[in-house]
């Protein structure tokens, strides 16, 4: 399983033309990064990023599961679990320079994305397998979790934001599922606390 700490990062099926689909959200250089945190990322399981992960104002101690190496100029480090590079505050210029940049445009796109009016409140209390998601911007104060399949259906230019007051909870082997030529990068995560994915889960989104 693995866990990642943001600071501040149906029964009822949602029919495909149910909202208007949200303005997308600017992620800068935030966008260059699969993931990017202030707080740290732990793996207890098989996990597999795409992209590259990053932590920041704290040091790579806080990515903790990962077994990293160091690149021989000190820039970055890898891992078997990621396919990208991994940095963070105590490697070596420009590194940290350009993450404080990249931290500061992730708060400026989380603001606009908690900041976006939502078009659902507290769809199915937060328990979404099996949901099929509308383009829009759904809000829930609880936990959301879900198992199994998860679908966002639109097409190419459809946004999707969903903001998370509490945790979100992914279980080993679930999937999020892109239907109708919906894009993972329309699809903008806004989580206010921890997110836990488990083994063999696949997220698609930012």
């Amino acid at each position: 399983m693995m866990t990642i700490y943001f600071a501040a990062l149906l029964v009822l099926v949602a029919s495909a033309s149910a909202y208007t689909s949200p303005a997308s959200v600017e992620l800068g250089t935030a966008g260059d990064y699969a993931i990017l945190t202030k707080t740290g990322v732990t793996t207890t399981g098989v996990t597999h990023v795409t992209g590259n992960m990053a932590t920041s104002p704290i040091g790579e101690i806080s990515m903790t599961g990962f077994t990293l190496v160091r690149s021989i100029d000190n820039e970055f480090s890898t891992s078997g679990l990621v396919t990208g590079n991994i940095t963070s505050a105590t490697h070596k210029e420009p590194t940290p320079t350009n993450l404080i940049t990249a931290i500061s445009d992730m708060e400026t796109a989380y603001t606009a994305a908690a900041g976006a009016a939502p078009d659902s409140h507290e769809l199915v209390d937060g328990v979404l397998t099996g949901q099929t998601l509308a383009p829009g911007v759904y809000k829930w104060t609880n936990t959301v979790k879900f198992s199994g399949q998860l679908t966002f259906n639109g097409t190419a230019s459809d946004v999707w934001i969903l903001q998370i007051a509490n945790d979100l909870k992914v279980a080993s082997g679930a999937e999020v599922i892109l239907a109708g030529g919906a894009k993972a990068e329309n699809i903008f995560w806004q989580i206010a606390e921890a997110a836990e994915f488990g083994i063999g889960s696949t997220v698609n989104g930012i």
